[in-house]
């Protein structure tokens, strides 16, 4: 079985050492081995679950919170109705943050038009009667 560095891994999965040794410290990598002289070892599967973990640290969670995902996961079935209900949560609050980020966008585009109108007009007084206000 192929095994992996945690600088390989943190060029990989393109997160710093720095960060995989902290989520190791938080307890999200109960699942690392190590040699004997306390060299982690990652496999395949572990950066899956790093990937999962990045995901999750993405959407806002906090460590505990994914922490209680990792544990859950080494529980089994008997967690199953947790982690698909987490990951129900986790999909709402996606959605209002891509509904957030579609307004800021409404709000990008509009000014990014409203500028190039402007410049090749060659002055803003070519939006006079526009209701949102430059700043």
């Amino acid at each position: 079985m192929m095994t992996y560095s945690i600088s390989e891994v943190a060029k990989k999965l393109n997160v710093t050492v720095y960060t995989l040794r902290y989520y190791d410290k938080e307890g999200l990598l109960p699942f690392v081995e190590r040699t004997p002289s306390g060299t982690r070892l990652f496999k395949e599967s572990d950066m899956e679950a790093l990937k999962v973990i990045q995901c999750l640290k993405s959407t806002g969670m906090p460590i505990k919170e994914i922490k209680n995902f990792i544990a859950w996961c080494s529980e089994g079935d008997a967690t199953l109705r947790q982690r698909y209900d987490m990951f129900l949560e986790r999909k709402a609050a996606v959605e209002l943050q891509l509904e957030e980020l579609n307004k800021t966008m409404e709000l990008i585009n509009h000014k990014c038009s409203y500028y190039m109108t402007a410049l090749e007009a060659g002055t803003e007084d070519i939006h006079k009667n526009n209701k949102i206000v430059n700043f």
